[in-house]
């Protein structure tokens, strides 16, 4: 008997030509949207939540000629992610709900409810593979091509859902799966690729959440110095990120970034570009992958990537204990900030990654 997966269709040409590429190789292939905005309106358009996304997905699903429904993961989707989202600007962290949304909606809610239904995978769009190593364990590796290379948002994934999970165009670049999809004749074969959160599309992350928690939202506050001089007024902690220079409405007669966000005294620390570099980063909630974990004390070599679009940097990571790691990098690194993740590899494979604390 053929076994069931469960495809989550975006309306995008990645998870369309995932699920086409199931339905040719035998599997019996059910396509889901899942719902995740927080009304029966969708934010925008666009985007993975957006209203031309259901619209998309089923009229492919009916193209390629499998089931297609919508799944409501509303109320996962505001726990997991909104919620997430919102706590961490307001204690001056930036994070990554893409991240938190693969994790706790797009695999273990959606893989939970698909194992109800008697499925035996769930797959994706994403540009990643699993194998299966010499130790036993299920692990990440990159994709064919390092363009679309998406295995960083993916690091915090389980070895249950790893086992569950299918990646039908990890080894195919962007340009070969819309060549796939034009030669299906697949509507969306050339259907833009989503840049926003879905759930920000304008990227006014402080407006969303000054509506989201508008009796929480810090006020205005102190630009400082390293020594605590004052440099001017802020306009409030939710609207600034380590690193960033644009926005910061400051006269200092040359580039300033965001060195820190002090949330105890409601104070954004300015300073030079020098001095948003450092050797050390610290994350916690560490989830390893590729090995079952590291004895505290115990060290070992890896290339790490601090935010998604970095090029990653060799280091050597050590175990803390409490599930939290520090890495030594070999150069230093720009801007690790609190919030995002961190992730290690061990050449092509995902060894794991936690959530950066401090530098």
């Amino acid at each position: 008997m053929n076994k069931t997966v469960v495809v989550g269709m975006s309306g995008g040409v990645d998870s369309s030509v995932a699920a086409m590429l199931l339905k040719k190789q035998g599997y019996n292939v059910i396509g889901v949207t899942m719902q995740i905005w927080q009304d029966s309106a969708a934010p925008h358009e666009g985007g993975c939540c957006g209203i031309t996304a259901v619209d998309d997905a089923r009229r492919v699903a009916a193209q390629i000629g499998i089931p297609y429904y919508v799944l409501d993961f509303q109320d996962e989707f505001r726990k997991s992610v909104i919620d997430y989202f919102t706590a961490e600007y307001l204690a001056g962290r930036t994070p990554n709900p893409c991240i938190a949304c693969n994790r706790y909606v797009k695999w273990e809610a959606l893989l939970r409810r698909s194992l109800e239904i008697g499925a035996d995978y769930i797959a994706t769009g994403h540009y990643a593979r699993i194998e299966t190593l010499d130790n036993g364990r299920y692990a990440i590796r990159n994709s064919v091509t390092a363009a679309k290379d998406q295995t960083y948002a993916l690091y915090n994934l389980t070895q249950k859902q790893l086992s569950k999970t299918l990646f039908p165009i990890g080894d195919y670049s962007k340009d070969e799966i819309r060549a796939m999809a034009e030669e299906a004749g697949l509507m969306v074969a050339h259907k833009p690729d989503s840049q926003d959160i879905c759930f920000v599309p304008d990227n006014d992350y402080a407006g969303f959440i000054t509506k989201e928690a508008p009796d929480r939202v810090p006020p205005a506050g102190n630009f400082v110095d390293k020594d605590g001089n004052i440099l001017g007024r802020h306009k409030g902690i939710t609207h600034y990120t380590i690193g960033q220079r644009r926005g910061l409405e400051i006269t200092a007669g040359h580039r300033v970034f965001v060195t820190d966000i002090r949330t105890d005294t409601n104070e954004v620390v300015i300073g030079e570009n020098e001095d948003i570099f450092t050797t050390e980063v610290v994350c916690d909630n560490v989830n390893f992958m590729s090995i079952e974990g590291l004895n505290s004390g115990e060290q070992i070599k890896v290339k790490a990537k601090i935010r998604y679009n970095h090029g990653g940097e060799f280091g050597t990571i050590e175990a803390l204990g409490d599930d939290r790691v520090i890495c030594r990098f070999d150069k230093p690194v720009r801007a690790a900030t609190p919030g995002q993740a961190m992730v290690f590899y061990d050449g092509e494979y995902v060894l794991g990654g936690g959530t950066i604390v401090g530098r």
